[in-house]
């Protein structure tokens, strides 16, 4: 959420930094002005009105000392205090009015912030690695997993409709690879802590992480308990430390939670496809940071190269992207798309998503820290997949398959799978 002194005090830049991202969202701003205004306004007769009212209270209390008639001193408190009950009653629908306003506010894009219409855009960072070559017609991820019975999505369907799997034999044996050698690596190198977090979350996390309101139509919501299934580990671990002050000594937080995410995709192209690249339920580890604001810019740096270093390791040809402001996310300030390439696909995945939201959700969240002086501040927040499974496995089984049918495994996966090769 952006901070309406900022809006007051530089609505000119505010403007043309949400429009930039395209879209109407800098056309609010106007309304937000008003809004807050009137609020204002209100709220500052309040405080005349209840300064007033005390003032004349006392006087009731002399002239009665004194003998004195007081009947139409109390009237006009008696009009005095319906008259706060009204400037209350305003003051608190305004307020309301303004936050929902706020609330559908994108963030505004950094300053460094690539300039762009769309994701034709996005200027690419670094590239890792060259692009497999192959002796023989490299096949799909579907024609392998068929082959090696590593999925099953006729039978996913009948449980659960399309765009769902169930994982089989090998193949539910390399997800659990993938993900205990993803939580390893970045525990036990990278410096992150271990979470693991509930797998349902509470319309508060939601709003927190900027996933509602916005994104309603995209969520399972389990309407008896007024519960959702988790989109993504960032809104329960980012959620973790919602309405705390954290001290300086804290930061900066590093935490990596495996969940598997929820998602109904409504209005997406490309569901209902075969395939592992756009599912309602995947795996995925996340990365989460809470730090200060000095320090945010480098721990975006940071966090990206730990999403790229679990392909690197794996030997995966990426590339990584910069989003331009008409193609970042809502809530994000800074973002790094990471792409693998899988050959089978002859094309790149999106694995990972590195963003910064500056003080964005910090103020949804009320997620401060204490400075060396006493003072209160919000966090900066930030998040990026460390990495989705579906993609990864994706680009690992169309980049190691062999002309026999079989997929090699890299050498630091072996342990993990307990061979060194499917099939």
């Amino acid at each position: 959420m952006l901070d309406i002194r900022l809006i007051r005090e530089q609505s000119d830049q505010v403007i043309a930094r949400l429009a930039a991202r395209g879209g109407d969202a800098h056309l609010r701003i106007h309304d937000i002005l008003d809004c807050d205004k009137d609020r204002r306004a209100a709220e500052t007769k309040l405080q005349h009105l209840q300064s007033d009212r005390k003032r004349i209270s006392k006087e009731i209390g002399m002239r009665k000392a004194k003998g004195e008639d007081t009947s139409s001193v109390e009237a006009e408190v008696r009009a005095l205090g319906d008259e706060v009950a009204r400037l209350n009653e305003l003051s608190a629908l305004l307020d309301e009015k303004q936050r929902d306003l706020l609330l559908q506010l994108p963030n505004l894009p950094h300053e460094s912030c690539p300039v762009g219409a769309d994701a034709e855009a996005n200027p690419e960072v670094r590239v890792w690695g060259e692009r497999p070559t192959f002796q023989f017609t490299p096949k799909s991820h579907v024609e392998l997993g068929e082959t090696l019975g590593l999925f099953d999505f006729e039978r996913a369907a009948k449980i659960s409709g399309s765009a769902f799997v169930c994982f089989t034999g090998a193949g539910a044996r390399l997800e659990r690879a993938l993900l205990n050698f993803l939580l390893d690596l970045h525990t036990s190198r990278h410096g992150y802590t271990e979470l693991s977090t509930p797998f349902v979350v509470r319309p508060e996390a939601l709003f927190g992480t900027s996933q509602l309101p916005k994104f309603e139509e995209q969520l399972y919501r389990c309407e008896r308990d007024e519960l959702y299934l988790a989109p993504t580990a960032e809104v329960p671990v980012t959620n973790l430390h919602r309405e705390e002050i954290v001290s300086l000594e804290q930061l900066p937080i590093r935490y990596a939670a495996y969940t598997p995410c929820f998602r109904r995709e409504a209005g997406s192209a490309g569901l209902g496809t075969r395939g592992l690249i756009r599912m309602h339920q995947f795996d995925k580890v996340e990365l989460v940071k809470i730090t200060t604001p000095d320090q945010s810019a480098p721990e975006l740096e940071a966090l990206t190269a730990d999403a790229e270093r679990v392909l690197q390791i794996l030997g995966l040809h990426y590339r990584t992207i910069e989003l331009c402001t008409g193609d970042i996310g809502f809530g994000a300030t800074r973002t790094y798309d990471i792409e693998v390439w899988a050959p089978g696909q002859n094309g790149y995945l999106e694995v990972s998503s590195c963003s910064s939201f500056g003080d964005f959700q910090a103020r949804r969240m009320n997620l401060r820290f204490k400075d060396k002086d006493g003072k209160n501040h919000f966090c900066h927040t930030l998040n990026g997949s460390g990495t989705a499974l579906p993609r990864l496995m994706v680009a690992l089984l169309e980049t190691y398959q062999q002309p026999d049918g079989t997929v090699l495994l890299p050498e630091i996966l072996r342990p993990y799978f307990g061979s060194e090769r499917i099939g």
